[in-house]
């Protein structure tokens, strides 16, 4: 097949005859998109451990959680949408081994997928509480086969212990709350979400769950989950007290898939770890929750697990793949996550953890509505914004810049 221009992409003879991405979800979607956008024309193979075609994550702890989605309308795309990207999609299937030498992904089906270039955008998997697996009631929350489950025992109104007090617990109990469910929330920081938003504003956000009926159990740790007949009867934590309950949702972060790289010689580290493009050699690249690369202003490792930052990561990584590592571009992103719960649409530009001043520079913790900029060494690493979505867009360049922290900044 001859090689061509496409969309103002070039795809030269060097490009690789054939690429495997293993990950079908939002940034393995992302890179085979942006391959054949830049007009490559080659084999493209889609290798994903879930049967579904890629959907989004992030609804399944608000709307697909709450019943206002169905699964058809976290698909990223449709069947004709995928059908013209012209892939060999391997779904259901899980890789199990990667054999660099021989170019050579090992599938758990005992097939064997050849390959030029290789993307690993394999994400994460909920962490588990020890001890928990096949007990009825105790729950994580990401898969569709996850949220599902969920779904069922939260229509039941069942008293629910959330343990974890991140994006993802705080999510899920306010659906469960606006569904009728007493809630318990167990956090071992300070505040729900104090490490993405720190004390002062984890306040806030705890005053409005506690408005709303939730209970929150704030600095302190789950021991394990209690048991009778098989289901979870509720949580014991470290200080010895108990909490009863009818069903348990663990959030307490995610592990990157990785362990399928045991000895192919990628560098493996908290993640797959790459150069400043994405590149972990051996003609490897990897996009999305598990890759770490360095951050272009201090070198540090970093690994973000945000839907927009696979979107980006797979698009930069198909343009990278088709340029070669010689001529390949560094990543550079301004990270943006965002949650709602109740009547609150938080969003966050950049990385608010390890910043060492917040200073609020519009509206205000009581009107919950406000904009806050993260200051790291001086310098704003990050600014959040509570219901002021078009002024917090305005701060992005600072962020972007690492600006200077002044005592009232505005855009």
């Amino acid at each position: 097949m001859p090689r061509r221009r496409h969309q103002g992409g070039a795809v030269t003879a060097a490009a690789p005859s054939r690429i495997t991405v293993v990950g079908a979800s939002a940034a393995g979607l992302s890179v085979a998109e942006g391959l054949r956008r830049e007009g490559y024309p080659g084999r493209l193979t889609l290798i994903g451990e879930e049967a579904h075609l890629p959907y989004d994550r992030p609804p399944l702890s608000k709307q697909l959680l709450s019943g206002q989605w169905e699964a058809d309308r976290l698909r990223l795309r449709d069947s004709a949408a995928i059908e013209a990207l012209d892939l060999d999609l391997r779904l259901g299937t899980r890789a199990a081994a990667l054999d660099t030498a021989a170019g050579e992904v090992a599938l758990a089906d005992g097939s064997r997928v050849g390959h030029d270039a290789l993307v690993v955008a394999t994400g994460a998997r909920a962490r588990r509480l020890p001890g928990t697996e096949g007990i009825g009631g105790v729950h994580v929350l990401r898969t569709l086969e996850d949220a599902f489950a969920l779904r069922e025992d939260v229509a039941a109104k069942p008293h629910l212990v959330v343990v974890g007090g991140g994006f993802v617990g705080a999510e899920a109990a306010a659906v469960a709350r606006a569904l009728g469910c007493e809630v318990t929330m167990v956090t071992d920081t300070a505040q729900p979400m104090g490490d993405a938003l720190g004390d002062d504003l984890g306040a806030m956000l705890r005053a409005v769950h506690t408005e709303h009926g939730v209970r929150v159990e704030t600095g302190v740790l789950v021991d394990r989950v209690l048991t009778a007949d098989g289901r979870a009867s509720g949580v014991r934590l470290v200080d010895g007290r108990t909490i009863a309950a009818d069903a348990v949702l663990v959030g307490i972060g995610a592990r990157p898939n990785v362990e399928w790289l045991a000895g192919s010689g990628v560098p493996v580290s908290g993640g797959v770890v790459c150069d400043a493009t994405l590149h972990a050699g051996s003609g490897v690249w990897a996009a999305g929750d598990v890759a770490s690369w360095p951050d272009p202003r201090t070198g540090e490792l970093v690994r973000v697990e945000h839907r927009t930052n696979a979107a980006e990561q797979g698009l930069a990584v198909a343009r990278n793949i088709l340029a070669g590592p010689e001529r390949a571009a560094p990543f550079e992103t301004v990270p943006y996550v965002w949650t709602d719960q109740y009547d609150l649409k938080i969003q966050i530009y950049g990385r608010t953890r390890d910043a060492d001043e917040v200073r609020i520079v519009e509206g205000g913790l009581a009107e919950r509505r406000l904009i806050a900029l993260y200051g790291r060494n001086g310098r704003v690493c990050a600014a959040v914004g509570v219901n002021m979505v078009r002024a917090l867009r305005g701060y992005r360049p600072q962020v972007a810049e690492a600006a200077e922290l002044k005592e009232r900044s505005t855009p």
